[in-house]
């Protein structure tokens, strides 16, 4: 009887969650207000803060594979968001700051951070996001890995 009832709550929770998934995009994340503070910035106000780079100090708190696979802004900072706090002394104060991650949670807490530490930020922005909207990215091709041969012959590894 028990293993029935189990049985029949876990068929209607999937079933739910398939249903509530019909029609709704997988890479697209939700930005949830209530995880951080900072300004959300749209494609619009990124872009006009982009067109003043002497004023600006973009730090993408992505890790470096995200960067190179999805894309970027054409100049940043890069400090990942758990380096961000013991990383602060040496971020200069006199710019403006957007901070940037895929789809903005992680640069929204950032912003947060950086606005307690204060820092004028500006807002969060999520590179994807923001392309979906229009923006440019600046993707950024690795450089190739050493073949076995030229890696053997070099005596690394």
């Amino acid at each position: 009887m028990k293993k029935t009832l189990i049985a029949a709550l876990l068929t209607v929770s999937v079933g739910s969650v398939f249903a509530q998934d019909a029609g709704h995009t997988p890479h697209v994340a939700t930005v949830n207000a209530a995880d951080f503070r900072a300004h959300v910035l749209t494609r619009e106000e990124l872009d006009k803060l982009l067109a003043r780079p002497q004023d600006l100090l973009v730090i993408d708190v992505r890790r470096p594979d995200e960067v190179s696979k999805i894309g970027g802004l054409p100049v940043y900072l890069s400090i990942q968001l758990n380096d961000l706090e013991k990383s602060v002394a040496w971020i200069p104060k006199g710019r403006t700051i957007i901070t940037v991650s895929n789809h903005a949670k992680r640069a929204g807490k950032a912003a947060d951070l950086l606005a307690a530490k204060g820092f004028k930020v500006a807002g969060a922005a999520g590179v994807q996001t923001y392309e979906q909207e229009g923006g440019k990215l600046t993707k950024i091709e690795p450089p190739p890995r050493p073949s076995t041969a030229s890696a053997a012959a070099t005596g690394s590894p």
